[in-house]
């Protein structure tokens, strides 16, 4: 169809996928809301009032990410309030409890992993047939809320203070859940959409990747996706992955208290204090990782290993057997296989510490750390910026009056997996909450969600998924 053609159907001219950089370069004039664009911004704003009686409903329900073997707490509660807006809306709705059997295996899934009382759900807002499909997404479950006393109100009783709305997950991420819910039910009601809506709310985000990876294997497809997590109106285009592993450094045990002949004649050697040749090989590994120019990344902090745990000794007066270290290993898109995987970093980890140690230390050059790799992982994840739904979303912020700009997530979230092996690709765009200079209230004590920042948020998500999926003219 011809761009005079569209102007005649839709009402708008849209040169699909350009940012407005790109705009500007070759003479475009700056896009601005229509009419009826308008008139759905407009109509947002005065449902604000709305838009955070949604959001608190959410938080209210306690859908803490589970620990092992937890029971469910409120997830299907909520899911079922969701459903229920949204088939008032006009929506098809389906929840459904994803089948362990068909996860098993899967590095986002732990084994064992059940979903009892743990729904997921999958929302469609069908148009006219005539346009591409757009999935909205977003997890419901959220970090714990412990310690609950230093919260200045109760973290499950949302209150807004000083135009911020309080709460566990107000930021992280009921908030975008909230805003994409109500910018589909706001078009639902218009009719006025080519293309299909979808509206996807997923538990097992924080905990591992399971609710994400249920959503797939179920069959979620769209040409597009916008994933509404916090990212203070920047538009994520990219996410690092991680790989999770414990290296176990090697001691002798002995006599804490009785002087020990040197090792090679029997002596107890300290695990604890061999650790530091671990620690001093993964600060030579972040240096040299720093020096290579083809791992910086435009909107990612380079690669890193990060001590998370660490665990040794059996008595006090004994030395150490030896000493366990966990580690998160994070790696950008360029370190990884064709499907995100950081199995060849997992490798060049193992090679390097064992190399290194065994260079400084005679012990470790005869008796090693040995590195066990956990089998769940997350992926990393980048999508070309000439995806439309790219340009479109950089355009929809700006023309709500919340410019923003590409960025990336050093962590990981569901829109890896939906473009990794959903075939989707997916952005993420949604309220303040995380900044491009790692600031946050996400997982925070009195964590909270700015309210004119939700209502832009959901805004810019009803212009873009206009934008994108395309409008009837109106009558």
């Amino acid at each position: 169809m011809s761009q005079k053609a569209k102007v005649r159907q839709h009402g708008w001219v849209r040169p699909e996928g350009l940012t407005q950089v790109v705009r500007a370069a070759i003479a475009l004039p700056v896009v601005a809301l229509s009419p009826l664009e308008e008139k759905v911004v407009a109509e947002i704003e005065g449902r604000s009032d709305e838009l955070v009686e949604i959001v608190s409903t959410l938080i209210a329900f306690d859908t803490t990410a589970r620990g092992e073997n937890e029971p469910a707490r409120q997830e299907a509660e909520l899911q079922e309030y969701l459903r229920g807006r949204l088939v008032k809306a006009g929506a098809e709705v389906e929840l459904f409890e994803p089948d362990p059997a068909a996860l098993d295996g899967h590095p986002l899934y732990p084994p064992g992993l059940g979903f009892a009382g743990r729904p997921q759900l999958v929302a469609r807002f069908p148009g006219s047939g005539e346009g591409r499909s757009l999935v909205f997404n977003g997890h419901i479950d959220v970090v714990s809320a412990e310690p609950r006393d230093r919260w200045a109100s109760d973290p499950f009783r949302p209150k807004v203070r000083d135009g911020k709305l309080y709460g566990r997950g107000s930021c992280d991420m009921k908030g975008g859940v909230g805003a994409m819910v109500l910018a589909a039910e706001v078009l639902a009601a218009r009719g006025i959409l080519l293309g299909d809506l979808l509206v996807t709310t997923n538990t097992d985000e924080e905990s591992s990747g399971a609710g994400g990876l249920a959503l797939v294997l179920h069959g979620v497809k769209a040409d597009a996706g916008i994933v509404t997590e916090p990212t203070g109106h920047e538009i994520w285009v990219a996410c690092r992955g991680t790989s999770y592993g414990v290296i176990t450094v090697p001691g002798r045990p002995g006599h804490a208290e009785l002087a020990q002949p040197d090792w090679r004649e029997g002596g107890a050697v300290n695990a604890i204090e061999k650790a530091q040749f671990v620690f001093d090989a993964i600060r030579a590994l972040r240096e040299a990782w720093a020096a290579r120019p083809d791992l910086r990344h435009p909107r990612l902090s380079l690669p890193d290993v990060v001590p998370t745990i660490i665990s040794a000794g059996e008595w006090a007066v004994t030395y150490p057997a030896d000493c366990r270290i966990t580690v998160a290993a994070l790696y950008g898109p360029a370190q990884t296989d064709d499907e995100g995987w950081g199995l060849e970093v997992e490798q060049e980890v193992t090679d390097w510490i064992v190399r290194s140690t065994a260079a400084a230390d005679s012990w470790l050059a005869e008796n090693p750390p040995r590195i066990d790799w956990l089998p769940t992982r997350v992926m990393s994840m980048e999508i070309p910026e000439t995806e439309p739904i790219v340009g479109i979303t950089l355009e929809a912020t700006a023309d709500v009056g919340r410019p923003g700009r590409l960025s990336g997530l050093d962590s990981w979230y569901d829109g890896a997996t939906l473009t990794r092996m959903g075939g989707i690709p997916a952005v993420a765009y949604g309220p303040p909450g995380i900044d491009s200079q790692g600031m946050s209230t996400a997982h925070a004590i009195d964590e909270h969600v700015p309210v004119d920042g939700l209502v832009a948020c959901a805004q810019a998500l009803a212009v873009a998924a206009m934008r994108f999926l395309g409008v009837r003219s109106p009558i």
